[in-house]
C-alpha cells in the first residue's frame, strides 16, 4: 500500500509542477504582445524539446530508474515554468519552454511506468486512479492560478514561489520509495531507441484525439472564453478548473465502472460524450454553456488517454517503458505542429472554430477502441 500511496502522490505533484503555467497563458500573451498565432508557434517549444527524449528515454528510465529521474528532471520542470514568468521574452519563452519539455517527457514516461511496475507487482489496478489523482492536482494548480488572476498576482510572483514548495514535497515523497522491478516481458535485447511497433500505433490511432484534445483545452480554453464573451477574468479561469475537474472526477471512478461495463464499450461512449461537448463548445451562446461543453469534453476524454498507457505497458513484446515511450513519442510528433495549427487556426477563423477541428480525432477514438483489447498470449492485465 505504501508503494501505491507514493506513486499517487508522485502523479499529484507533477500536475502541480506542469499545470501551473497552463493558468497564465492569456496573461503571458497579453504582457508579451502575442498575437494567437505567434503564441502557437511559441508553444511548439515544449513538443520540440521533449521529442528527441522520448526515443532515449527508456533507455535513461532502465539504467537509473524512475525515482532518480523524477528526482532529476521534475525540478527542471519546476524552474524553467518558475523563469517563464520572470523573464517574459518570446524567443527565452520558447526556450525554456524546450527545456521544460525534455523534463516533462522524461517525467512524463518515468510516473507512468512507475504506476505499471506498481500494477504489476501487486494486481491491483492503480493507473487510472493515478490520472484522476493527477487531474485533481492540475484542478487545484488551474484554481490557484485563477485566485491569482483575480487579485492581480503577476505571472512572476505566482511561478516563482511556487517552485520551492513543490521541489521540497517531491524529495519528501521521492527519497524513501523503493525500487520496483519492471513487468516481465519476452524480447531478448533491449533496443536503445523506443521506436513505434504496429501495435503501438494503433493505440496512437485511439488515443490521439483524447491527448490533442486535452492539450488544446489546457493551452486554449481561457483565451476562448476571454475572446468569446464579456465576462470577468476570473470567469474566464474557470474553463480550465471545469475540464480538469470533471477528468478528474471520471478517472476516480473509472477503475470500478470499467470493470463492470467493459474497456472498450466504455471507451466508445466516453468518446462519443467528448464529441458532443466540443459540439457544444463551438456554438455556445454564452459562458455557462461553453462550461457546461469543457465539462463534457472533460468527462469524455478522461481516461481515454491512460487507457491508451496501460495497453501499450501491458503489449509484452520489450519492455513496457519502451512501448508506453513509443506512443508518447508519436503524441509528441503530433503536438509539435499542433499548437501552431490551432493557433493559426483560431487566428484565421476563432478560438472557436479551432476546438472543432478535433472531432475527427475523436471520432477515429471510436473507430479504434478495439485496439484495447488485449490479442495474443504475449499481454497481460495486472
Amino acid at each position: 500500500m505504501v508503494a501505491h500511496w507514493r506513486i499517487i502522490a508522485l502523479f499529484f505533484i507533477h500536475a502541480l509542477a506542469v499545470g501551473a503555467v497552463h493558468t497564465r497563458i492569456p496573461d503571458l500573451q497579453e504582457m508579451m504582445g502575442l498575437s494567437e498565432a505567434q503564441l502557437g508557434l511559441i508553444l511548439v517549444g515544449q513538443p520540440a524539446g521533449g521529442l528527441p527524449m522520448f526515443l532515449i528515454s527508456s533507455s535513461i528510465i532502465e539504467r537509473f530508474g524512475p525515482r532518480r529521474v523524477l528526482m532529476v528532471m521534475l525540478p527542471v520542470v519546476i524552474c524553467t515554468t518558475a523563469l517563464i514568468g520572470l523573464l517574459l521574452h518570446p524567443v527565452a519563452m520558447f526556450l525554456l519552454l524546450a527545456a521544460n519539455g525534455v523534463g516533462f517527457s522524461l517525467t512524463n514516461i518515468a510516473i507512468n511506468v512507475e504506476a505499471d511496475r506498481v500494477e504489476a507487482a501487486t494486481g491491483a489496478r492503480i493507473m487510472n486512479t493515478c490520472h484522476g489523482v493527477w487531474s485533481i492536482g492540475f484542478l487545484v494548480t488551474a484554481l490557484v492560478g485563477a485566485l491569482m488572476r483575480g487579485v492581480g498576482v503577476s505571472p512572476a510572483w505566482h511561478l516563482g514561489l511556487m517552485a520551492p514548495v513543490l521541489i521540497g514535497a517531491l524529495f519528501v515523497v521521492a527519497l524513501p520509495m523503493a525500487i520496483t522491478p519492471e513487468r516481465p516481458h519476452t524480447a531478448q535485447t533491449k533496443r536503445r531507441l523506443a521506436l513505434p511497433t504496429l501495435a503501438t500505433m494503433g493505440l496512437v490511432a485511439f488515443g490521439l484525439g483524447a491527448g490533442l484534445t486535452e492539450g488544446a483545452a489546457r493551452a486554449w480554453s481561457i483565451i476562448y472564453l476571454r475572446d468569446s464573451f464579456e465576462v470577468a477574468p476570473w470567469i474566464q479561469s474557470l474553463a480550465l478548473p471545469a475540464l480538469v475537474a470533471a477528468m478528474a472526477a471520471g478517472r476516480l471512478m473509472a477503475d470500478r465502472v470499467l470493470d463492470r461495463v467493459g474497456t472498450v464499450p466504455m471507451a466508445r461512449w466516453l468518446a462519443s460524450l467528448a464529441i458532443a461537448g466540443l459540439i457544444t463548445v463551438g456554438l455556445a451562446p454564452n459562458a455557462g454553456l461553453a462550461l457546461m461543453g469543457f465539462v463534457m469534453v472533460g468527462l469524455g476524454i478522461c481516461v481515454l488517454y491512460p487507457l491508451m498507457l496501460s495497453a501499450a505497458a501491458r503489449i509484452g513484446d520489450r519492455p513496457a517503458s519502451q512501448n508506453v515511450a513509443a506512443v508518447t513519442l508519436v503524441f509528441q510528433l503530433v503536438n509539435l505542429g499542433a499548437p501552431a495549427l490551432i493557433g493559426a487556426v483560431a487566428q484565421g477563423f476563432g478560438v472557436r472554430f479551432a476546438f472543432t477541428i478535433l472531432i475527427p480525432l475523436l471520432v477515429m477514438t471510436v473507430v479504434t477502441a478495439g485496439q484495447l483489447q488485449p490479442k495474443g498470449a504475449a499481454r497481460t492485465t495486472p
